[in-house]
């Protein structure tokens, strides 16, 4: 049984700092829960003053706690033992659940095991980079030593709070950093307790800090604290550009940025199984309400299966449901709060003006109280100019585009803004590559669109959706800055 009643959750203070939680004397932030739109928690806000408290605890970690010049496999050992706590806490799940758009099927089933095996995934990876030895006279040694950066920033979004915090986490602690993490505001808790299961698993105290609060008190005063020696965020363009600007301005610091996506799915004539297909482009579109930034919310479908698959569309979208978060029949999960069921309303209300017709979907589920659900969307005849074409919704609405001829749909799938991600489906293997090498994207999926479940591809976007590369082992080397070193004998 994973259903739960959200009002016999406990909830944590949210702050924890040096290895325990602690009650901050700022501003509180009142927090909903998604699904109903209830108040359910109040959030100490963390002041210049109490990151800075969160910061030196971090930076005393580093240097006295013995956390980076640990053997790493022991290192590794612990990070183990962290991720088997995770797995098994149902508390983690329900606060995850509880707070956030993830339904508790979704957090047992999925969340919960990807976020574990992250941790696992950098755990492995800490005995297994080194330095490297280069060419010189025979008198000399030339050497490259990584070594952790210090004191490392890293800030989460609400959409999936636990799995984008061990992205961040994992090879940050692995290579022997200390972290202090910011989770959203909106989805505070479940990071507070991850840190708190962390302590518990033989992390140091201070190794890893929580503070809570809004980007602009509590992100600024992290990011710009001196001690802070690297960033990594996950977020919006906009965000993103302002974290760049102030790591540039306040010591220049190094960032990773995995920002916004308009990722097409480019689907031609030859791509195969039509129901196959339909189930694979509502995937793209409607997993977590289409709030994802890899979301795969253009569909430019060549015209000779553009009437069927859409008609397949059509019938798979009237099939959802609304539902609690916390009851283990939901499969649908609600906009993270109304301001942001307000954005999706305005963009499809735009769409509309300059022309696009909405055929199904297009309106906010009816008899959900507070919460807000909106209705999977399908929106056709638009212009490559209309705001459901350039703009990222953050919801479940899929665009249609049709295309005669090869050419024509690659130049559909670009985007002037955006090189997140990209859905080719064809069964022809010269077509895929040629589209693979014409689409400016981090990341091109062929014939699926989902990330694999095994952590070695990183992921990181072009232009303005982001810097840099999380997952990976690009993600574990990013965590480490490199000394040169050259000997006489």
């Amino acid at each position: 049984m994973l259903s739960f009643d959200p009002n016999s959750v406990k909830i944590p203070l949210g702050n924890f700092i040096n290895g325990k939680y602690q009650a901050l004397s700022g501003q509180k932030i009142p927090v909903k829960r998604p699904s109903d739109g209830r108040f359910y928690a109040d959030l100490d806000e963390a002041s210049a003053e109490d990151v800075d408290q969160a910061v030196q605890s971090a930076q005393r970690a580093f240097t006295e706690s013995g956390w980076r010049s640990r053997p790493p496999r022991e290192r590794g050992a612990v990070m183990r033992r962290w991720a088997d706590l995770i797995e098994n806490d149902r508390y983690l799940a329900q606060l995850e659940s509880l707070g956030s758009t993830r339904p508790i099927s979704d957090v047992i089933h999925h969340e919960i095991p990807f976020t574990a095996e992250a941790i696992r995934f950098y755990a492995e990876c800490a005995d297994k980079y080194s330095g490297d030895l280069f060419p010189t006279r025979d008198s000399s040694l030339g050497m490259l030593i990584p070594e952790p950066y210090g004191v490392i920033a890293a800030i989460a979004p609400w959409n999936f709070p636990l799995s984008t915090a061990s992205w961040k986490l994992g090879p940050a602690l692995a290579a022997g950093n200390s972290v202090v993490i910011k989770p959203s505001e909106l989805t505070p808790f479940s990071t507070a307790r991850m840190a708190e299961l962390g302590v518990q698993a033989g992390l140091p105290a201070g190794v890893l800090n929580v503070v809570q609060g809004r980007g602009a008190i509590t992100g600024q005063a992290l990011i710009t604290h001196p001690l802070v020696r690297k960033i990594s965020f996950t977020g919006s363009t906009a965000t993103g550009a302002h974290i760049m600007s102030a790591a540039a301005y306040h010591g220049t610091k190094p960032v990773t940025l995995e920002l916004g996506g308009k990722s097409p799915q480019l689907v031609f004539n030859d791509a195969g199984d039509i129901d196959e297909l339909a189930m694979r482009m509502l995937r793209g579109f409607t997993a977590n309400g289409g709030q994802a930034c890899v979301a795969g919310t253009r569909l430019i479908v060549q015209t000779g299966i553009a009437e069927a698959l859409t008609q397949k569309l059509i019938g798979l979208c009237k099939g959802f449901r609304p539902g609690l978060t916390w009851d283990e029949q939901t499969g649908y999960a609600p906009m993270i709060d109304e301001k942001q069921g307000q954005k999706v309303a305005s963009i499809v209300a735009a769409a509309k003006s300059q022309g696009a017709e909405v055929l199904v979907g297009g309106e906010r589920f009816a008899d959900t109280g507070e919460g807000w659900f909106w209705q999977p969307t399908l929106m056709c005849n638009l212009t490559s100019n209309n705001p459901a074409i350039e703009q990222e919704i953050f919801g479940p609405v899929l665009t249609i585009q049709t295309f005669e001829e090869e050419d024509e749909g690659l130049a559909l799938a670009s985007h002037e803004s955006y090189g997140l991600c990209a859905g080719v489906h064809t069964l022809s293997l010269p077509r895929a590559l040629r589209a693979m090498r014409s689409i400016d994207a981090g990341t091109v999926w062929i014939n699926r669109y989902t990330r694999s479940g095994d952590f070695i591809i990183p992921t990181g976007g072009f232009m303005q959706s982001g810097i840099g590369k999380d997952l990976g082992r690009q993600a574990f080397e990013a965590s480490h800055r490199h000394k040169s070193v050259l000997i006489d004998f």
